[in-house]
């Protein structure tokens, strides 16, 4: 049987991360259509922990772009959203009918609202991408997530999880390659890994013809040595998230 396609499955497969956008604006009824489509995306237990903004501010968008540090969230080139996990409006739902909020201090209420947060967030870049737009998640704002929050004016029990920029693209990547399925998937079980040491070697070799234009062109390192050198070396990677987290009254136990 021949593999199913449909238009919504040839753009998940054709993503590819844009850093590079026009200066062309989004139309507001653009905007509006990617907002709806977030809102309707699926909702750990109905809490819908979401928040997300939209920054038009120039001086925000820069706060923003200091917190993240990647040159390209500055300036004007592309829409800039903040998708933020939300457990504040609930609180104060709460607190109204003179119920404890100490449930939403747990590590499980965070992670559903770190779940609501993502699946809107991609279903914006599955939404986008099908208009023929370009979007590259900012995973880099947890570089300096509380210059995030007091820029955003964020209130306690809330965090700002992921950035987005999506705007008409001005680059042309190719298709980053992925880990093979049988190295990422299993059946009622998790792979054997010392099962596909050659499959990861040869991934290395596939990872390593491709030319990443954040960069003029270069070629990447191979994955396994991007692991070995480059994980916990990242900016947002050594933030103090968990300070962040505490102070936010969030994931407390």
């Amino acid at each position: 049987m021949q593999a199913p396609s449909t238009e919504t499955i040839r753009t998940q497969l054709a993503h590819r991360t844009i850093r590079a956008f026009t200066t062309d604006r989004l139309p507001e009824p653009v905007v509006d259509t990617l907002m709806e489509v977030a809102r309707h995306a699926p909702t750990s237990s109905f809490y819908q922990q979401t928040t997300i903004i939209r920054i038009t501010d120039p001086a925000t968008r820069h706060e923003v772009y200091e917190a993240s540090g990647q040159p390209y969230v500055d300036g004007t080139r592309g829409e800039l959203f903040v998708f933020v996990i939300d457990l504040y409006r609930n609180a104060r739902i709460r607190e109204a009918a003179g119920v404890d909020t100490a449930p939403l201090e747990t590590t499980a209420l965070f992670l559903q609202g770190a779940e609501d947060t993502l699946l809107a967030a991609q279903n914006v870049v599955v939404a986008a991408e099908s208009l023929g737009l370009g979007t590259v998640y900012l995973g880099s704002i947890a570089g300096d997530p509380a210059r995030v929050i007091q820029a955003l004016d964020l209130p306690e029990r809330t965090y700002p999880l992921v950035g987005m920029l999506i705007g008409y693209p001005d680059q042309s990547p190719q298709l980053k390659p992925r880990l093979p399925r049988k190295i990422t998937q299993g059946v009622n079980r998790y792979p054997s890994f010392d099962a596909v040491t050659t499959d990861l070697s040869e991934y290395d070799s596939v990872v390593t013809d491709y030319y990443d234009l954040r960069d003029q062109g270069a070629r990447l390192d191979s994955f396994t040595h991007q692991i070995r050198t480059k994980l916990g070396t990242g900016r947002a990677e050594r933030s103090p998230i968990r300070e962040v987290l505490t102070a936010q009254k969030l994931a407390l136990r």
